[in-house]
This record gives C-alpha cells, structure tokens and sequence, in this order.
C-alpha cells in the first residue's frame, strides 16, 4: 500500500477541512506548491490533489493544479474536484494528472461514467464519499439516497482505474479510520481502493493494508504533524 499526501485547493491554497465542513478550516498552506515541496522532500512520489472550489461550483484552482502537476517529472498526481463534464477530465488528464477523479456526476450519471472511462481506460477514479453508509455528493452537502454497496455493484464492470473511498464522518478529525467501511469496499469491489478519512496513526495505515487497500490519502495528520512524514514516507511511499 502506498501512503498519498492530500493536497486540497482552496482560494489558491492548499487547506485541511475538519469533518467536511467549509467552514472548518484549520490548516492553510498559502502557496500549495510549499506543500508538495515538503511531502517531496520526505520521500513521497503520489499526490491527491482536490479542487474544493470548483468541488462547490465556486470558482478555479486550475493555475494551481497545474503548478502542481508540471513541477517535477516522474510524480503521480490523481486529481478532482468539480469534474462534471469529458472537457473537464480531458484538460486535467493532458495537463498533467495521471488520473482524474470524478464523483458527483459520476454518482448521478452512470452513462456518462460509462462514457468517460471507455474513453480513458484505467484513467478514471470515482470518488465515492461516504457518510454513514450514505454516498454524498456535491462537496459533501447533497445525499444520494444510495447505500455504498449499491454503489460499488454498479461501478464493477467499469475500466476504473480506483475507487477514491473518503469517510466523510472522520475527514480532518483525527479519530482514526472507518476500518469495518474500508474492509466492507476492498471485499466487494475488485477496483483498487484508495481509502480516505481520518488517518492517524501508522497503525491505521497497516491496518488499511491489510484490508486490501492500494492506497491512503492522509491530509490533517501529516499536515498537523500527528503523524511522522518521515516514518510514513520510509513505510508506505510509493
């Protein structure tokens, strides 16, 4: 399992949002590219970039995602936030992400799901944020009404490249991980899952790997420094 820093837009920089919540910010990183400078400089080569304006329909991070994703040859960078249409998947593909990542609509639109991973075989994540077995779209303020397993049987015979699995009800609160959830994703889908939300401790993470996970996304903990970059990078780095 690799380990994958969060670096999450907002206003042009990089923040950490305490369970969901715009309005709970508690760590902003005003040039996002000091930010991936400092997990680079750790040992980390995969980044999860999220555009949390565009996430809400309120503007563009896009100067700074490709900041990002032209700094350095040889990094791997999943990026989303408000992908809602192929231009969109399209521009971030060629500007650099190695995937994209699409949730809303993805939820919403299972034939323009269909649609865009045919087009992008083993390029396309979908995001799949969950609160109380709920999947919820729209930067986490709309329900779905759907449960994360039906979700999971209608994403299966798709040419994903993940399924991006974000405990909303543990985001940025430091209270560990959704581990019954993770294990629940990692046995029903034959997807790689990269679990997110509440990421605490480094036995979090061996307990993600041996769920199945591929991967973890771990924002508030590495940028608090609850968790040791560099005991992380040593253990999980990709």
């Amino acid at each position: 399992m690799i380990a994958i820093p969060a670096i999450d837009l907002r206003e042009g920089a990089c923040v950490q949002l305490v369970g969901g919540s715009y309005d709970a910010e508690k760590v902003r990183v005003n040039d996002p590219l000091d930010a991936l400078r400092q997990w680079r400089g750790h040992g980390f080569s995969t980044f999860h970039v999220v555009d949390l304006d565009a996430a809400l329909g309120k503007g563009s991070n896009a100067d700074a995602i490709f900041r990002l994703t032209s700094y350095e040859r040889g990094l791997t960078f999943t990026v989303g936030g408000g992908v809602r249409n192929s231009d969109r998947a399209e521009a971030l593909l060629e500007g650099g992400a190695s995937s994209v990542v699409v949730g809303t609509r993805a939820i919403e639109d299972t034939a323009w799901l269909s649609e865009v991973a045919g087009r992008y075989p083993g390029r396309v994540v979908v995001a799949a944020d969950v609160k109380d077995r709920e999947v919820v779209t729209r930067g986490w303020t709309a329900g779905s009404a759907r449960d994360i397993r039906d979700v999971l049987a209608a994403l299966e015979p798709l040419p994903l490249a993940g399924l991006l699995v974000t405990a909303v009800h543990k985001e940025g609160q430091l209270s560990g991980v959704d581990l019954p959830l993770m294990q629940e994703v990692a046995r029903t889908s034959r997807h790689r899952l990269y679990a997110s939300g509440g990421v605490t401790t480094l036995e979090d993470l061996r307990a993600l790997a041996a769920a199945g996970a591929y991967g973890a996304v771990i924002g508030m903990a590495l940028y608090t420094g609850r968790l040791d970059a560099r005991a992380v990078a040593q253990e999980f780095a990709g």
